[in-house]
């Protein structure tokens, strides 16, 4: 997608990032790791290409190697992004953000989960115990809370469109609804009244934050009224909530951001909008 080339040159024109903050994934997901959070089934059926056309229609994708190869990459990035978040209390992964896809199959242009993989990874290598995923784009992460449904490790919190996709909801471990048409103020407060107390009830060892510009007015998919200014703010909060926030042992958990969705019109506004996220993340943690 354009979006990811316009976004980084933006930020490098602007200053906000230079060439050095940029990394790209060490290689590809192996499967080893993607089966922490997908079926053996399915990666099979993705690497050969012998997913049934049901299963391709929902993906919403032109099936193909390429199209596998780049959702591994995506995942790794995640994960690489995860070590990095060690180091540095915050990642970015331009890409990522596919929370529509289950443990075996894909949707809505979402193959792998890839912060789910990077969870499990993280468990795994006893980077982290509890950890926390905050999904504020405009689509409820349904893949997402369909993998972690019975794990109380990982808690799960979606606050995203009630009318909107998917419309046959999964169920999160928080999930909140908000009516389509609601603008800045509605959704903020909702916001403010839920992420801190949330953040200090759990104190993960980890975050995650799927921080996509969907909920935008412009967006031709979202069905919300926010403001440039208002998904700006929004980013502001929760990232400082997160800087904030202290884990069990009380130290400070790492976070690790998926861009997510954004589709309004003009490109952009869609770069404005993800360049923002960046923007508010160098403020408040560098």
């Amino acid at each position: 997608m354009i979006k990811y080339e316009l976004l980084t040159q933006q930020l490098l024109h602007e200053g906000t990032a230079t060439a050095s903050d940029f990394f790209e994934p060490s290689k590809l997901c192996p499967d080893i790791d993607v089966l922490r959070a997908h079926t053996d089934q399915y990666l099979k059926d993705l690497k050969e290409l012998t997913l049934d056309k049901k299963a391709i229609r929902k993906t919403g994708f032109p099936f193909s190697a390429l199209l596998v190869e780049r959702e591994l990459r995506i995942a790794q990035g995640t994960i690489d992004g995860c070590i990095k978040a060690y180091d540095h209390r915050i990642a970015m992964n331009i890409a990522g953000g596919t929370h529509h896809a289950y443990t075996d199959h894909g949707e809505a242009f979402c193959l792998l989960n890839d912060q789910a993989i990077a969870a499990r990874y993280l468990q795994h290598h006893h980077l982290a115990d509890k950890i926390l995923i905050v999904d504020l784009d405009v689509h409820q992460g349904n893949g997402t809370a369909q993998i972690f449904q019975n794990d109380d490790s990982v808690f799960t919190f979606s606050m995203h469109g009630a009318g909107n996709y998917p419309f046959k909801k999964e169920q999160s471990d928080l999930d909140i609804a908000v009516p389509d048409g609601s603008g800045d103020d509605y959704y903020l407060n909702e916001l403010k009244n839920t992420l801190p107390d949330l953040i200090h009830q759990e104190k993960p060892d980890f975050i995650f934050y799927l921080c996509g510009v969907d909920v935008l007015e412009s967006d031709k998919l979202g069905r919300l009224s926010m403001s440039l200014e208002g998904c700006k703010r929004r980013d502001e909060f929760a990232l400082s909530a997160f800087a904030k926030a202290r884990s069990q042992n009380n130290s400070f958990p790492p976070i690790q951001c998926s861009m997510g969705g954004g589709y309004s019109p003009e490109i952009k506004t869609i770069i404005e909008a993800h360049a923002n996220t960046f923007r508010a993340a160098r403020e408040i943690f560098m």
